[in-house]
Protein backbone atom coordinates (compact mmCIF):
# COMPACT_ATOMS: atom_id res chain seq x y z
CA UNK A 1 0.00 0.00 0.00
CA UNK A 2 2.81 2.38 0.99
CA UNK A 3 4.97 1.41 -2.01
CA UNK A 4 2.04 1.79 -4.40
CA UNK A 5 2.13 5.56 -3.89
CA UNK A 6 5.54 5.62 -5.60
CA UNK A 7 4.41 3.65 -8.67
CA UNK A 8 3.96 6.86 -10.68
CA UNK A 9 7.46 8.04 -9.77
CA UNK A 10 9.09 10.26 -12.37
CA UNK A 11 12.65 10.51 -11.05
CA UNK A 12 13.65 13.57 -13.05
CA UNK A 13 10.38 15.40 -12.41
CA UNK A 14 10.27 14.45 -8.73
CA UNK A 15 13.89 15.52 -8.21
CA UNK A 16 13.33 18.85 -9.95
CA UNK A 17 10.05 19.32 -8.07
CA UNK A 18 11.72 18.69 -4.72
CA UNK A 19 14.58 21.11 -5.35
CA UNK A 20 12.30 23.81 -6.78
CA UNK A 21 9.77 23.67 -3.95
CA UNK A 22 12.58 23.70 -1.38
CA UNK A 23 13.80 26.98 -2.86
CA UNK A 24 10.26 28.36 -2.69
CA UNK A 25 9.75 27.15 0.88
CA UNK A 26 12.96 28.56 2.37
CA UNK A 27 12.06 32.28 2.53
CA UNK A 28 8.45 31.53 3.45
CA UNK A 29 9.44 29.22 6.29
CA UNK A 30 11.80 31.86 7.68
CA UNK A 31 9.13 34.56 7.38
CA UNK A 32 6.40 32.48 8.99
CA UNK A 33 8.69 31.36 11.80
CA UNK A 34 9.61 34.93 12.70
CA UNK A 35 6.02 36.16 12.23
CA UNK A 36 4.66 33.51 14.59
CA UNK A 37 7.00 34.50 17.40
CA UNK A 38 8.43 30.99 17.65
CA UNK A 39 11.57 31.88 15.69
CA UNK A 40 12.94 31.28 12.22
CA UNK A 41 14.17 27.80 13.16
CA UNK A 42 10.61 26.77 14.12
CA UNK A 43 9.45 27.76 10.65
CA UNK A 44 12.24 25.85 8.92
CA UNK A 45 11.77 22.69 10.96
CA UNK A 46 8.02 22.96 10.43
CA UNK A 47 8.60 23.00 6.68
CA UNK A 48 10.90 19.98 6.99
CA UNK A 49 8.89 17.79 9.36
CA UNK A 50 5.39 18.57 8.10
CA UNK A 51 6.54 18.28 4.50
CA UNK A 52 8.33 14.97 5.05
CA UNK A 53 5.69 13.08 7.02
CA UNK A 54 2.71 14.47 5.10
CA UNK A 55 4.36 13.34 1.86
CA UNK A 56 5.08 9.87 3.22
CA UNK A 57 1.75 9.19 4.91
CA UNK A 58 -0.73 11.52 3.18
CA UNK A 59 -3.35 10.77 0.57
CA UNK A 60 -2.07 12.95 -2.28
CA UNK A 61 1.04 12.06 -4.26
CA UNK A 62 2.06 15.58 -5.21
CA UNK A 63 0.81 17.77 -2.34
CA UNK A 64 3.46 19.98 -0.75
CA UNK A 65 2.80 20.66 2.93
CA UNK A 66 4.47 23.33 5.04
CA UNK A 67 3.65 26.24 7.37
CA UNK A 68 1.14 28.47 5.58
CA UNK A 69 -0.14 32.00 6.12
CA UNK A 70 -3.48 30.95 7.63
CA UNK A 71 -1.86 28.42 9.99
CA UNK A 72 0.75 30.99 11.02
CA UNK A 73 -1.93 33.54 11.93
CA UNK A 74 -3.66 31.09 14.29
CA UNK A 75 -0.31 29.88 15.65
CA UNK A 76 0.66 33.49 16.39
CA UNK A 77 -2.58 34.10 18.29
CA UNK A 78 -2.17 30.91 20.34
CA UNK A 79 1.48 31.60 21.15
CA UNK A 80 0.81 35.22 22.11
CA UNK A 81 -2.06 34.19 24.40
CA UNK A 82 -0.14 31.38 26.09
CA UNK A 83 3.05 33.39 26.61
CA UNK A 84 1.10 36.32 28.10
CA UNK A 85 -0.51 34.07 30.70
CA UNK A 86 2.30 31.59 31.31
CA UNK A 87 5.71 33.09 30.38
CA UNK A 88 7.63 30.02 31.57
CA UNK A 89 5.49 27.22 30.13
CA UNK A 90 3.60 29.09 27.40
CA UNK A 91 5.87 27.88 24.60
CA UNK A 92 5.49 24.22 25.63
CA UNK A 93 1.72 24.67 25.97
CA UNK A 94 1.56 26.19 22.49
CA UNK A 95 3.32 23.24 20.89
CA UNK A 96 1.11 20.91 22.92
CA UNK A 97 -1.82 22.61 21.17
CA UNK A 98 -0.11 21.84 17.84
CA UNK A 99 0.12 18.16 18.84
CA UNK A 100 -3.54 18.16 19.90
CA UNK A 101 -4.49 19.73 16.56
CA UNK A 102 -2.65 16.92 14.78
CA UNK A 103 -4.46 14.33 16.89
CA UNK A 104 -7.77 15.96 15.98
CA UNK A 105 -6.91 15.75 12.27
CA UNK A 106 -6.06 12.06 12.66
CA UNK A 107 -9.42 11.53 14.39
CA UNK A 108 -11.27 13.25 11.53
CA UNK A 109 -9.47 11.07 9.00
CA UNK A 110 -10.06 7.88 10.99
CA UNK A 111 -13.78 8.65 11.25
CA UNK A 112 -13.79 9.26 7.47
CA UNK A 113 -15.05 12.82 7.83
CA UNK A 114 -12.66 14.30 5.28
CA UNK A 115 -15.35 14.74 2.63
CA UNK A 116 -17.40 16.91 5.00
CA UNK A 117 -14.64 19.33 6.00
CA UNK A 118 -14.93 21.57 2.95
CA UNK A 119 -18.73 21.39 2.75
CA UNK A 120 -19.27 25.05 3.48
CA UNK A 121 -20.36 27.93 1.24
CA UNK A 122 -17.62 29.57 -0.78
CA UNK A 123 -18.58 32.99 0.59
CA UNK A 124 -17.66 31.74 4.09
CA UNK A 125 -14.37 30.21 2.94
CA UNK A 126 -13.53 33.38 1.02
CA UNK A 127 -14.43 35.54 4.02
CA UNK A 128 -12.33 33.79 6.63
CA UNK A 129 -9.39 33.29 4.28
CA UNK A 130 -9.45 36.99 3.36
CA UNK A 131 -9.77 37.84 7.04
CA UNK A 132 -6.68 35.77 7.78
CA UNK A 133 -4.85 37.64 5.03
CA UNK A 134 -5.81 40.98 6.61
CA UNK A 135 -4.65 39.74 10.04
CA UNK A 136 -1.29 38.65 8.63
CA UNK A 137 -0.77 42.06 7.03
CA UNK A 138 -1.75 43.97 10.19
CA UNK A 139 0.51 41.87 12.41
CA UNK A 140 3.49 42.68 10.18
CA UNK A 141 3.03 46.46 10.28
CA UNK A 142 5.22 46.93 13.37
CA UNK A 143 8.07 44.69 12.10
CA UNK A 144 7.87 46.49 8.77
CA UNK A 145 8.34 49.81 10.58
CA UNK A 146 11.33 48.55 12.54
CA UNK A 147 9.77 47.40 15.82
CA UNK A 148 8.93 44.06 17.41
CA UNK A 149 5.29 43.02 17.12
CA UNK A 150 3.35 44.28 20.16
CA UNK A 151 1.22 41.98 22.28
CA UNK A 152 -2.54 41.92 21.90
CA UNK A 153 -2.81 40.66 18.35
CA UNK A 154 -4.69 42.79 15.82
CA UNK A 155 -6.14 45.24 18.34
CA UNK A 156 -2.81 45.55 20.14
CA UNK A 157 -1.03 46.27 16.86
CA UNK A 158 -3.59 48.86 15.78
CA UNK A 159 -3.54 50.53 19.21
CA UNK A 160 0.25 50.79 19.13
CA UNK A 161 0.36 51.93 15.50
CA UNK A 162 0.45 55.72 16.15
CA UNK A 163 3.43 55.32 18.48
CA UNK A 164 5.07 52.86 16.08
CA UNK A 165 4.70 55.28 13.17
CA UNK A 166 6.06 58.16 15.25
CA UNK A 167 9.17 56.11 16.09
CA UNK A 168 9.61 54.19 12.86
CA UNK A 169 13.05 53.17 11.70
CA UNK A 170 13.39 54.43 8.16
CA UNK A 171 16.21 52.03 7.35
CA UNK A 172 14.04 48.99 8.08
CA UNK A 173 11.00 50.53 6.40
CA UNK A 174 13.16 51.07 3.31
CA UNK A 175 14.24 47.42 3.30
CA UNK A 176 10.68 46.20 3.83
CA UNK A 177 9.24 48.38 1.08
CA UNK A 178 12.05 47.40 -1.28
CA UNK A 179 11.23 43.74 -0.58
CA UNK A 180 7.58 44.38 -1.39
CA UNK A 181 8.55 46.28 -4.52
CA UNK A 182 10.58 43.34 -5.81
CA UNK A 183 7.82 40.85 -4.96
CA UNK A 184 5.09 42.82 -6.71
CA UNK A 185 7.17 43.92 -9.71
CA UNK A 186 9.23 40.79 -10.38
CA UNK A 187 8.50 39.84 -14.02
CA UNK A 188 6.04 36.99 -14.31
CA UNK A 189 8.01 35.31 -17.09
CA UNK A 190 10.95 34.74 -14.73
CA UNK A 191 8.92 33.38 -11.82
CA UNK A 192 8.86 29.88 -13.27
CA UNK A 193 12.66 29.81 -13.12
CA UNK A 194 13.27 31.42 -9.72
CA UNK A 195 10.83 32.37 -6.93
CA UNK A 196 10.36 36.10 -6.40
CA UNK A 197 10.57 35.55 -2.62
CA UNK A 198 14.07 34.08 -2.91
CA UNK A 199 15.23 36.91 -5.18
CA UNK A 200 13.90 39.51 -2.73
CA UNK A 201 15.41 37.70 0.26
CA UNK A 202 18.90 37.42 -1.23
CA UNK A 203 19.01 40.80 -3.00
CA UNK A 204 17.73 42.94 -0.13
CA UNK A 205 19.83 41.05 2.43
CA UNK A 206 22.99 41.71 0.40
CA UNK A 207 22.02 45.37 0.04
CA UNK A 208 21.42 45.65 3.79
CA UNK A 209 24.89 44.25 4.50
CA UNK A 210 26.41 46.89 2.20
CA UNK A 211 24.36 49.86 3.42
CA UNK A 212 23.88 49.22 7.14
CA UNK A 213 25.94 48.06 10.06
CA UNK A 214 25.10 44.68 11.53
CA UNK A 215 23.74 46.18 14.75
CA UNK A 216 21.87 49.12 13.22
CA UNK A 217 18.93 47.01 12.04
CA UNK A 218 17.23 43.93 13.44
CA UNK A 219 18.42 40.68 11.85
CA UNK A 220 17.52 37.02 12.31
CA UNK A 221 20.81 35.93 13.77
CA UNK A 222 22.31 32.49 13.40
CA UNK A 223 19.97 29.51 13.38
CA UNK A 224 21.21 26.75 15.71
CA UNK A 225 22.72 23.86 13.78
CA UNK A 226 21.71 20.34 14.69
CA UNK A 227 18.44 18.60 15.30
CA UNK A 228 15.67 20.37 17.25
CA UNK A 229 14.99 19.47 20.87
CA UNK A 230 11.96 17.51 21.95
CA UNK A 231 9.14 19.46 23.57
CA UNK A 232 7.57 17.72 26.55
CA UNK A 233 3.77 18.15 26.26
CA UNK A 234 2.43 20.44 28.98
CA UNK A 235 -1.24 20.89 29.83
CA UNK A 236 -2.43 23.29 32.51
CA UNK A 237 -5.77 22.22 34.01
CA UNK A 238 -7.07 25.78 34.11
CA UNK A 239 -6.28 26.24 30.40
CA UNK A 240 -7.41 22.84 29.17
CA UNK A 241 -10.67 24.07 27.60
CA UNK A 242 -8.93 26.95 25.86
CA UNK A 243 -6.19 24.62 24.60
CA UNK A 244 -8.77 22.20 23.20
CA UNK A 245 -10.61 25.04 21.42
CA UNK A 246 -7.33 26.37 19.99
CA UNK A 247 -6.44 22.87 18.81
CA UNK A 248 -9.82 22.45 17.13
CA UNK A 249 -9.44 25.78 15.34
CA UNK A 250 -5.88 25.02 14.24
CA UNK A 251 -6.74 21.47 13.19
CA UNK A 252 -9.90 22.44 11.31
CA UNK A 253 -8.17 25.27 9.48
CA UNK A 254 -5.36 22.90 8.54
CA UNK A 255 -7.90 20.40 7.18
CA UNK A 256 -9.69 23.03 5.10
CA UNK A 257 -6.45 24.55 3.81
CA UNK A 258 -5.06 21.13 2.91
CA UNK A 259 -8.13 19.67 1.22
CA UNK A 260 -8.78 22.80 -0.84
CA UNK A 261 -5.18 22.64 -2.05
CA UNK A 262 -5.52 18.91 -2.74
CA UNK A 263 -8.54 19.61 -4.96
CA UNK A 264 -6.47 22.14 -6.93
CA UNK A 265 -3.76 19.50 -7.28
CA UNK A 266 -6.30 16.95 -8.51
CA UNK A 267 -7.42 19.33 -11.25
CA UNK A 268 -3.84 19.47 -12.54
CA UNK A 269 -2.92 15.77 -12.22
CA UNK A 270 -6.35 14.40 -13.21
CA UNK A 271 -6.13 12.06 -10.22
CA UNK A 272 -8.23 12.01 -7.07
CA UNK A 273 -6.68 12.25 -3.62
CA UNK A 274 -7.81 10.27 -0.56
CA UNK A 275 -9.21 12.94 1.79
CA UNK A 276 -9.29 10.78 4.91
CA UNK A 277 -5.79 9.42 4.38
CA UNK A 278 -4.55 12.95 3.73
CA UNK A 279 -5.99 14.15 7.04
CA UNK A 280 -4.34 11.27 8.89
CA UNK A 281 -1.02 12.06 7.24
CA UNK A 282 -1.33 15.78 7.99
CA UNK A 283 -2.29 15.00 11.57
CA UNK A 284 0.72 12.76 12.09
CA UNK A 285 2.98 15.38 10.52
CA UNK A 286 1.66 18.14 12.78
CA UNK A 287 1.95 15.97 15.89
CA UNK A 288 5.62 15.28 15.11
CA UNK A 289 6.21 18.93 14.23
CA UNK A 290 4.74 20.06 17.55
CA UNK A 291 6.79 17.44 19.40
CA UNK A 292 9.96 19.04 18.05
CA UNK A 293 8.88 22.65 18.64
CA UNK A 294 8.18 23.42 14.99
CA UNK A 295 5.30 25.24 13.31
CA UNK A 296 2.22 23.35 12.15
CA UNK A 297 1.50 23.22 8.47
CA UNK A 298 -1.00 22.36 5.76
CA UNK A 299 -1.15 21.89 2.03
CA UNK A 300 0.47 24.88 0.31
CA UNK A 301 -1.07 25.94 -2.99
CA UNK A 302 1.97 27.64 -4.53
CA UNK A 303 4.33 24.79 -3.68
CA UNK A 304 1.87 22.12 -4.83
CA UNK A 305 1.12 23.79 -8.16
CA UNK A 306 4.83 24.38 -8.85
CA UNK A 307 5.64 20.81 -7.88
CA UNK A 308 3.16 19.44 -10.40
CA UNK A 309 4.06 21.89 -13.16
CA UNK A 310 7.76 20.93 -13.12
CA UNK A 311 6.91 17.25 -13.51
CA UNK A 312 6.60 15.72 -10.03
CA UNK A 313 4.30 12.70 -9.87
CA UNK A 314 5.02 10.94 -6.57
CA UNK A 315 5.67 11.68 -2.86
CA UNK A 316 9.40 11.43 -3.64
CA UNK A 317 9.35 15.14 -4.54
CA UNK A 318 8.11 16.02 -1.05
CA UNK A 319 10.78 13.84 0.55
CA UNK A 320 13.54 15.43 -1.56
CA UNK A 321 12.25 18.90 -0.66
CA UNK A 322 12.37 18.09 3.07
CA UNK A 323 15.91 16.69 2.79
CA UNK A 324 17.09 19.78 0.90
CA UNK A 325 15.73 22.08 3.62
CA UNK A 326 17.25 19.90 6.33
CA UNK A 327 20.61 20.19 4.59
CA UNK A 328 20.31 23.99 4.66
CA UNK A 329 19.52 24.01 8.39
CA UNK A 330 22.19 21.51 9.41
CA UNK A 331 25.02 22.72 7.18
CA UNK A 332 24.32 26.29 6.07
CA UNK A 333 22.32 27.71 8.97
CA UNK A 334 24.87 30.50 9.44
CA UNK A 335 23.93 31.99 6.07
CA UNK A 336 20.62 33.18 7.52
CA UNK A 337 22.29 35.36 10.17
CA UNK A 338 22.33 38.68 8.21
CA UNK A 339 18.73 38.44 6.95
CA UNK A 340 16.86 41.57 8.14
CA UNK A 341 13.60 41.12 10.03
CA UNK A 342 12.04 43.79 7.79
CA UNK A 343 12.67 41.62 4.73
CA UNK A 344 10.79 38.71 6.29
CA UNK A 345 8.01 41.12 7.31
CA UNK A 346 7.77 42.25 3.69
CA UNK A 347 7.51 38.64 2.50
CA UNK A 348 4.79 37.95 5.08
CA UNK A 349 2.83 41.04 3.99
CA UNK A 350 3.05 39.85 0.39
CA UNK A 351 1.73 36.43 1.41
CA UNK A 352 -1.11 38.09 3.32
CA UNK A 353 -1.96 40.17 0.26
CA UNK A 354 -2.14 37.02 -1.87
CA UNK A 355 -4.29 35.19 0.69
CA UNK A 356 -6.97 37.83 0.15
CA UNK A 357 -9.50 36.35 -2.27
CA UNK A 358 -9.26 39.11 -4.85
CA UNK A 359 -11.11 37.06 -7.45
CA UNK A 360 -14.24 36.93 -5.29
CA UNK A 361 -13.81 40.41 -3.79
CA UNK A 362 -13.79 42.01 -7.26
CA UNK A 363 -17.06 40.39 -8.31
CA UNK A 364 -18.84 39.82 -4.98
CA UNK A 365 -21.20 42.73 -5.67
CA UNK A 366 -22.24 41.07 -8.93
CA UNK A 367 -22.95 37.66 -7.40
CA UNK A 368 -25.60 38.48 -4.79
CA UNK A 369 -26.07 40.88 -1.92
CA UNK A 370 -26.38 37.98 0.53
CA UNK A 371 -23.13 36.37 -0.66
CA UNK A 372 -21.29 39.69 -0.50
CA UNK A 373 -22.65 40.47 2.98
CA UNK A 374 -21.68 37.04 4.30
CA UNK A 375 -18.17 37.27 2.83
CA UNK A 376 -17.43 40.72 4.26
CA UNK A 377 -19.17 39.88 7.54
CA UNK A 378 -17.09 36.74 8.03
CA UNK A 379 -13.94 38.64 7.07
CA UNK A 380 -14.58 41.40 9.65
CA UNK A 381 -15.51 38.90 12.37
CA UNK A 382 -12.35 36.91 11.63
CA UNK A 383 -10.19 40.02 11.97
CA UNK A 384 -11.82 41.69 14.97
CA UNK A 385 -13.64 38.95 16.89
CA UNK A 386 -12.78 35.28 16.46
CA UNK A 387 -12.39 32.71 13.69
CA UNK A 388 -14.81 30.23 15.30
CA UNK A 389 -17.50 32.89 15.70
CA UNK A 390 -16.92 34.08 12.13
CA UNK A 391 -17.16 30.65 10.52
CA UNK A 392 -20.00 29.49 12.79
CA UNK A 393 -22.17 32.52 12.09
CA UNK A 394 -21.26 32.51 8.41
CA UNK A 395 -22.19 28.85 7.93
CA UNK A 396 -25.39 29.24 9.99
CA UNK A 397 -26.64 32.30 8.08
CA UNK A 398 -25.63 30.79 4.72
CA UNK A 399 -27.50 27.59 5.51
CA UNK A 400 -30.61 29.52 6.54
CA UNK A 401 -30.53 31.44 3.24
CA UNK A 402 -29.94 28.25 1.23
CA UNK A 403 -32.72 26.38 3.05
CA UNK A 404 -35.13 29.25 2.43
CA UNK A 405 -34.30 29.21 -1.29
CA UNK A 406 -34.54 25.42 -1.45
CA UNK A 407 -37.88 25.44 0.35
CA UNK A 408 -39.29 27.80 -2.29
CA UNK A 409 -38.07 25.52 -5.07
CA UNK A 410 -39.21 22.33 -3.33
CA UNK A 411 -42.62 23.83 -2.54
CA UNK A 412 -43.17 24.04 -6.30
CA UNK A 413 -42.71 20.26 -6.44
CA UNK A 414 -45.61 19.62 -4.04
CA UNK A 415 -48.79 19.53 -6.16
CA UNK A 416 -52.35 18.44 -5.52
CA UNK A 417 -54.86 18.18 -8.38
CA UNK A 418 -58.33 16.73 -8.83
CA UNK A 419 -58.88 17.94 -12.39
CA UNK A 420 -57.21 16.28 -15.37
CA UNK A 421 -57.03 19.63 -17.18
CA UNK A 422 -54.32 20.83 -14.79
CA UNK A 423 -50.80 20.29 -16.17
CA UNK A 424 -48.89 20.43 -12.88
CA UNK A 425 -48.49 16.65 -12.59
CA UNK A 426 -46.70 14.51 -15.24
CA UNK A 427 -49.57 12.14 -16.13
CA UNK A 428 -49.96 10.25 -19.39
CA UNK A 429 -53.04 10.74 -21.55
CA UNK A 430 -54.57 7.47 -20.32
CA UNK A 431 -53.92 8.44 -16.71
CA UNK A 432 -55.48 11.86 -17.28
CA UNK A 433 -58.47 10.14 -18.80
CA UNK A 434 -58.97 8.08 -15.65
CA UNK A 435 -58.59 11.13 -13.41
CA UNK A 436 -61.15 12.96 -15.55
CA UNK A 437 -63.61 10.10 -15.00
CA UNK A 438 -63.43 10.69 -11.24
CA UNK A 439 -65.27 14.02 -11.54
CA UNK A 440 -63.19 15.68 -8.83
CA UNK A 441 -63.62 12.82 -6.33
CA UNK A 442 -59.94 11.79 -6.49
CA UNK A 443 -57.17 13.96 -5.07
CA UNK A 444 -53.90 13.22 -6.82
CA UNK A 445 -51.17 14.36 -4.40
CA UNK A 446 -47.83 14.46 -6.22
CA UNK A 447 -44.37 15.13 -4.76
CA UNK A 448 -41.04 15.11 -6.60
CA UNK A 449 -37.39 15.56 -5.72
CA UNK A 450 -35.70 15.32 -2.30
CA UNK A 451 -38.12 16.42 0.42
CA UNK A 452 -36.72 18.05 3.57
CA UNK A 453 -38.28 19.76 6.57
CA UNK A 454 -38.71 23.10 4.83
CA UNK A 455 -41.57 21.77 2.64
CA UNK A 456 -43.76 20.42 5.44
CA UNK A 457 -45.93 23.56 5.37
CA UNK A 458 -46.32 23.29 1.60
CA UNK A 459 -47.52 19.68 2.01
CA UNK A 460 -50.15 20.76 4.53
CA UNK A 461 -51.18 23.77 2.43
CA UNK A 462 -51.59 21.79 -0.80
CA UNK A 463 -53.42 18.97 0.95
CA UNK A 464 -56.04 21.27 2.44
CA UNK A 465 -56.49 23.29 -0.75
CA UNK A 466 -58.88 20.71 -2.23
CA UNK A 467 -61.87 19.29 -0.36
CA UNK A 468 -64.78 16.91 -1.07
CA UNK A 469 -62.68 14.05 -2.38
CA UNK A 470 -63.24 10.37 -1.69
CA UNK A 471 -59.82 8.99 -2.59
CA UNK A 472 -56.36 10.47 -2.07
CA UNK A 473 -53.54 9.08 -4.18
CA UNK A 474 -50.20 9.93 -2.58
CA UNK A 475 -47.60 9.71 -5.35
CA UNK A 476 -43.99 9.49 -4.15
CA UNK A 477 -42.67 7.88 -7.33
CA UNK A 478 -40.19 10.70 -8.00
CA UNK A 479 -39.10 11.26 -4.38
CA UNK A 480 -35.60 9.83 -3.70
CA UNK A 481 -35.53 10.73 0.00
CA UNK A 482 -37.53 12.31 2.81
CA UNK A 483 -36.60 13.46 6.29
CA UNK A 484 -38.42 13.03 9.61
CA UNK A 485 -40.39 16.29 9.34
CA UNK A 486 -41.72 15.43 5.89
CA UNK A 487 -42.56 11.92 7.08
CA UNK A 488 -44.65 13.37 9.90
CA UNK A 489 -46.32 15.85 7.52
CA UNK A 490 -47.30 12.97 5.22
CA UNK A 491 -48.57 11.04 8.23
CA UNK A 492 -50.82 13.97 9.17
CA UNK A 493 -52.12 14.25 5.60
CA UNK A 494 -52.97 10.53 5.55
CA UNK A 495 -54.65 10.65 8.96
CA UNK A 496 -56.70 13.68 7.95
CA UNK A 497 -57.91 11.82 4.87
CA UNK A 498 -58.73 8.68 6.86
CA UNK A 499 -60.61 10.73 9.47
CA UNK A 500 -63.01 11.87 6.73
CA UNK A 501 -63.57 8.23 5.62
CA UNK A 502 -61.50 8.69 2.48
CA UNK A 503 -59.44 5.94 0.93
CA UNK A 504 -55.68 6.50 0.72
CA UNK A 505 -53.65 4.89 -2.06
CA UNK A 506 -49.85 5.03 -1.95
CA UNK A 507 -47.36 5.05 -4.81
CA UNK A 508 -43.84 4.51 -3.46
CA UNK A 509 -41.68 2.32 -5.73
CA UNK A 510 -38.42 3.85 -4.45
CA UNK A 511 -36.97 1.40 -1.90
CA UNK A 512 -35.06 4.05 0.06
CA UNK A 513 -38.12 6.29 0.44
CA UNK A 514 -40.25 3.28 1.38
CA UNK A 515 -37.75 2.26 4.06
CA UNK A 516 -37.90 5.75 5.53
CA UNK A 517 -41.71 5.61 5.63
CA UNK A 518 -41.46 2.23 7.37
CA UNK A 519 -39.12 3.67 9.99
CA UNK A 520 -41.61 6.47 10.67
CA UNK A 521 -44.48 3.86 10.74
CA UNK A 522 -46.29 5.93 8.11
CA UNK A 523 -46.54 2.90 5.85
CA UNK A 524 -48.60 1.13 8.54
CA UNK A 525 -51.47 3.57 7.94
CA UNK A 526 -51.98 2.30 4.38
CA UNK A 527 -53.15 -1.32 3.82
CA UNK A 528 -51.05 -3.46 1.50
CA UNK A 529 -53.96 -3.62 -0.97
CA UNK A 530 -53.81 0.16 -1.26
CA UNK A 531 -50.14 0.36 -2.28
CA UNK A 532 -49.22 0.40 -5.96
CA UNK A 533 -46.15 0.65 -8.18
CA UNK A 534 -47.80 2.36 -11.15
CA UNK A 535 -50.04 5.43 -11.39
CA UNK A 536 -52.40 3.79 -13.86
CA UNK A 537 -53.16 0.95 -11.44
CA UNK A 538 -53.74 3.36 -8.56
CA UNK A 539 -56.06 5.52 -10.66
CA UNK A 540 -58.03 2.46 -11.85
CA UNK A 541 -58.50 1.35 -8.25
CA UNK A 542 -59.57 4.88 -7.28
CA UNK A 543 -62.16 5.04 -10.09
CA UNK A 544 -63.49 1.62 -9.09
CA UNK A 545 -63.88 2.82 -5.50
CA UNK A 546 -65.61 6.06 -6.56
CA UNK A 547 -68.00 4.20 -8.88
CA UNK A 548 -68.76 1.69 -6.12
CA UNK A 549 -69.63 4.50 -3.70
CA UNK A 550 -71.80 6.19 -6.33
CA UNK A 551 -73.64 2.91 -6.97
CA UNK A 552 -74.28 2.37 -3.27
CA UNK A 553 -75.55 5.94 -2.94
CA UNK A 554 -77.89 5.45 -5.90
CA UNK A 555 -79.28 2.22 -4.40
CA UNK A 556 -79.93 3.91 -1.08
Amino acid sequence: MFASRFEDMNLKGDLFGGVTTAIISLPLALAFGVASGAGAEAGLWGAILVGLFASLFGGSNTLISEPTGPMTVIMTAVLTSMMAKYPETGMAMTFTVVMMAGAFQILLGTLKLGKYVTLMPYSVISGFMSGIGVILIILQLSPLLGHAAPSGGVMGTLSALPDTVANMKFSELFLGLLTLGILFCFPRRYRKYVPAQLVALVAVTLLSVILFDTDSIRRIGEIPAGLPSLVVPHIDASMFTEMVIDALVLGTLGCIDTLLTAVIGDSLTRKEHDSDKELRGQGLANMISGLFGALPGAGATMGTVTNIQVGARSPLSGVIRALMLALVVLVAGGLTEPIPMAVLAGIAVYVGFNILDWSFIQRAHRVSFAGMAIMYGVMLLTVFVDLIVAVGLGVFISNIIIIERLSREQARQVKAISDADEDDVPLSDSERGLLDMANGKVLFFYLSGPMIFSVSKAISRQHTSISDYEVMILDLTDVPMIDVTVGLALENAIKDALDTNCQVYLLCPNDKTRQQLEKFHVIDLVPDDNTFKFRYEALKAAIKHVESDEHQTAVI
